[in-house]
């Protein structure tokens, strides 16, 4: 019989995920990284069938076979019925005597801060927020696209700059440079050109994300309606940042609010100006924080913070992990990445 481990931490997004086998006093005894975990595409379990093959590779590492507490942060767990399908789904696979699943952004978040304690924004290719709090209490959304209410995220983004492009060409709407910008991106002199390709297939749907980098470009060379965009998305970050702090109760106390994903982490200066600026003017005790760490390092702390694990074990655990701690963004450039969390877009 093999020995068994403290925590099984799983950070799985759609392109990849990554897994560490964590000891009671922090030190990680293996990691393992794998393909995508996407239950919407594939079914939950086929997803589950791909992660315990890295899941395998990381205990034969680690010479266990299973572990006290299962800690799993996962791209697609956006309601808590599916938070609670797929702890069922990973409980049935024996790998913990217990198991917790959270949605991904729950692993930025910790892994962003010293306690349970503050509010998380992530936009990669979609856009979600979460808050915590020590005693338990949590603030989320349901970060289904334009169903549950959310604007943004590169996917949205990328739409969004399509749609004023088309109407800039043909004169439904204001002109901007983005009717030029979005189809020379991919080779075609026109916007109708770009629609015709992307509507024939020529050029992959999965492809707009594309034109996101390019939307900040046009933005930054100081196109109106592309830098509207951009200020759009600063207010819906910090719209919901503000309102994961009051349902806290953390409006009016020093909060960290922890910035993830490949947008937010670009260093494109109006939006981090945007984002700063609103959120000082409406949660001027927020401290707006980038987060660096690889989420796996959130989901260990969160599996730790499960099993009361003391300070000296999650420092130990940080510190193998977290080579750039999260920083304050303070100055332009502060954020950098490419979008890394792609759910089947409903926006």
């Amino acid at each position: 019989m093999g020995l068994t481990a403290s925590v099984l931490a799983i950070d799985a997004g759609n392109s990849k995920t990554d897994v560490a086998v964590v000891a009671a006093d922090g030190e990680v005894l293996a990691t393992a990284r794998g393909a995508g975990f996407r239950p919407p595409a594939v079914g939950v379990t086929a997803a589950v069938d791909a992660l315990a093959e890295t899941v395998t590779r990381a205990y034969a590492s680690a010479g266990v076979t299973s572990v006290a507490h299962v800690s799993a942060c996962l791209a697609n767990a956006d309601l808590p019925v599916e938070e609670e399908q797929l702890a069922a789904a990973l409980h049935a696979r024996a790998w913990g005597a217990t198991v917790d699943v959270r949605n991904d952004t729950f692993a930025i978040l910790r892994a962003g801060v010293p306690e349970p304690r503050g509010v998380a924004v992530v936009c990669g290719a979609g856009i979600n927020c979460v808050g915590m709090r020590p005693d338990g209490r949590t603030a989320r959304f349901p970060a289904l696209g334009r169903l549950s209410g959310d604007w943004g995220g590169g996917w949205g983004l990328a739409e969004e700059a399509i749609w004023h492009a088309a109407r800039a060409e043909d004169g439904r709407g204001p002109a901007t440079a983005l009717a030029h910008t979005l189809p020379a991106h991919f080779g075609h002199p026109g916007m109708y050109a770009l629609i015709e390709a992307f509507h024939l297939e020529r050029i992959p749907d999965l492809r707009r994300h594309e034109l996101t980098p390019v939307l900040f470009g046009t933005a930054a060379d100081g196109d109106t309606v592309a830098r509207g965009i951009v200020d759009r998305l600063a207010e819906e970050v910090v719209t919901m940042a503000t309102v994961a702090l009051t349902r806290l109760d953390l409006l009016e106390e020093e909060t960290p609010v922890l910035l993830g994903g490949g947008v937010l982490t670009a260093g494109h200066g109006q939006l981090d100006d945007g984002i700063r600026e609103r959120l000082t003017a409406r949660a001027p005790k927020a401290v707006a924080t980038v987060v660096r760490a690889r989420p796996v390092l959130g989901a260990a702390l969160l599996g730790l913070d499960g099993l009361s694990a003391g300070a000296r074990a999650q420092e130990r655990v940080r510190s193998h992990f977290d080579t750039g701690r999260a920083r304050p963004a303070q100055e332009h450039g502060e954020l950098r990445d490419q979008p890394e969390r792609i759910r089947t877009p409903k926006t």
